[in-house]
């Protein structure tokens, strides 16, 4: 879709739709009551039929309006008359794009930018109406053979006062960064394993990096990876036909000088267990195995996009877990690049033995933080649910930062603790660490092996598994962290 700022009198624009809010007292927002007093009071006399409520969610579309060159108007309930919290203004949003998003418009004009919500400012309430429009739109087609219904809406105007035009321009930009590279994330991780391969990945971020200078991506091999002493990757990719690759995407937005911000992202682009077989039911949801490979790539982008004046490294370990003759085994002991011995127990937690080589390759490049995330877990499920990424690391600062951006982008986190009791489950009779805990904890003992390898730098780890993708009749992925990175990122670029 097509965005714009609109600064001229909403009286005299023409558009297919208007978008305004009312609130739960019967109260108009500010921009209704301009449009009711240039309609000789239609939007009041319409609200006192109790035609719609204004709690948030409610809308009420108005098929004619005399004498306007905007053909619609649609009323968005805002609740009590008072400042919105900063989920429910996305709410109001998201119940607007839902009413029209199926019906023949082709433009619409958005004026929730004159909502009161708490803490926020023009920018913020700008981006949100494009990353929240772009999210509802967004749709999976590639791969069907017959016509879907297309959507009709390809122009949105977003109106504010010609003194905020500067600040919502910059949300705008913001806007479109973050929800074009929500939905490259969402669109590769929606793809099928036979599909989005590690190759086929690999190939995703060389084609990134050819439309921005600042981005440049180096793709290492197995023999490469083999150079490196990378037993513990290589082994989960053994029982595969597909060779894994390490995605190295660097952007160069900083100083010559300064240490880059490093962000890896599991990328198992199929899971099925290994000789730990997964059961059958919903293992296809483990094309979603590479969802972090994919926000990586995603926020690279969104960062390529905005100009950030950071370095910025993406790493991405890209494998299947298959289970053939080659596959690893329960028992085996694997040698990672760091030189620990690691105890296979279980070759369904494969996910930290990609990603442990990651770590450790990750110092080479001096990093003033590292933060990786994965679908790590089903354990974050469990103690979580579907709401908040995990979140683990070895600095409180680190921590408290993604916690912020976290708050802002509205992609929430929620920490747990990295304790040194919790590494007693990781020990191993045989190897330097066991791959598993058990079954207590697992969230925190899986953050616990990593940080067995991130113990040069400062560390963050988002276990995503529960907020990645969604399940059942509304199956697909989600993009999520990119908008908590990318605001990390932004956070960063602003301090």
């Amino acid at each position: 879709m097509n965005y714009s700022i609109e600064t001229n009198p909403l009286e005299t624009l023409k558009s297919d739709c208007l978008i305004v809010g009312i609130y739960s007292n019967q109260q108009l927002s500010s921009a209704a009551k301009i449009i009711d007093d240039a309609t000789n009071g239609l939007l009041t006399s319409i609200v006192a039929r109790d035609d719609i409520a204004g709690n948030i969610d409610d809308t009420l579309l108005l098929n004619v309006i005399p004498n306007s060159a905007i053909k619609r108007v649609l009323l968005v309930g805002l609740g009590k008359q008072k400042p919105l919290t900063a989920k429910n203004y996305r709410k109001v949003i998201a119940a607007a794009i839902n009413a029209v998003k199926k019906l023949r418009f082709t433009s619409v004009v958005v004026s929730l930018t004159d909502c009161d919500v708490e803490k926020v400012d023009v920018t913020w309430k700008t981006r949100q109406i494009v990353e929240v429009f772009d999210d509802a739109v967004y749709q999976f087609t590639v791969c069907k053979t017959k016509p879907v219904d297309e959507l009709m809406l390809t122009n949105v105007a977003i109106t504010t006062h010609e003194y905020q035009a500067s600040e919502a321009k910059i949300g705008l930009a913001q806007g479109l960064a973050i929800a074009e590279g929500v939905a490259f994330a969402k669109h590769l991780a929606d793809l099928p394993a036979n599909i989005c391969t590690p190759t086929f990945l690999a190939q995703q971020a060389l084609a990134l990096s050819g439309n921005f200078d600042t981005l440049d991506t180096t793709i290492l091999d197995v023999a490469d990876m083999e150079k490196l002493g990378m037993g513990s990757l290589l082994a989960v990719a053994r029982g595969s036909l597909e060779p894994a690759k390490l995605i190295i995407l660097e952007y160069r937005g900083g100083d010559k000088n300064s240490k880059p911000i490093v962000l890896i992202g599991k990328g198992l682009t199929f899971d099925s267990g290994g000789i730990s077989l997964k059961d059958g039911a919903g293992m296809d949801e483990m094309k979603y195995d590479m969802c972090g490979g994919a926000a990586v790539l995603g926020t690279l982008q969104a960062a390529a996009q905005l100009n950030l004046p950071l370095n910025i490294v993406g790493l991405v370990p890209a494998s299947e877990n298959m289970p053939d003759g080659c596959a690893n085994k329960p028992g085996d002991i694997l040698t990672s690049m760091s030189g620990k011995t690691i105890e296979v127990l279980n070759t369904d937690a494969e996910g930290r033995l990609i990603l442990c080589d990651t770590l450790t390759y990750a110092k080479r490049f001096q990093p003033e933080v590292v933060i990786d995330l994965a679908t790590l877990t089903g354990a974050v499920l469990v103690a979580l649910g579907r709401v908040p990424s995990g979140l683990l690391g070895n600095d409180d600062a680190l921590c408290n930062d993604l916690i912020a951006a976290s708050e802002t982008a509205n992609d929430s986190v929620w920490r747990l603790p990295l304790w040194e009791e919790y590494q007693e489950q990781l020990k191993s009779n045989f190897a330097d660490l066991a791959n598993i805990g058990g079954k207590d904890a697992g969230t925190i003992t899986a953050a616990c092996f990593l940080a067995n390898f991130a113990e040069d730098f400062r560390w963050a780890h988002l276990d995503i598994a529960g907020t990645a993708w969604r399940t059942g009749v509304t199956k697909g992925a989600t993009g999520r962290p990119v908008p908590l990175l990318t605001q990390y990122l932004l956070n960063r670029a602003n301090a």
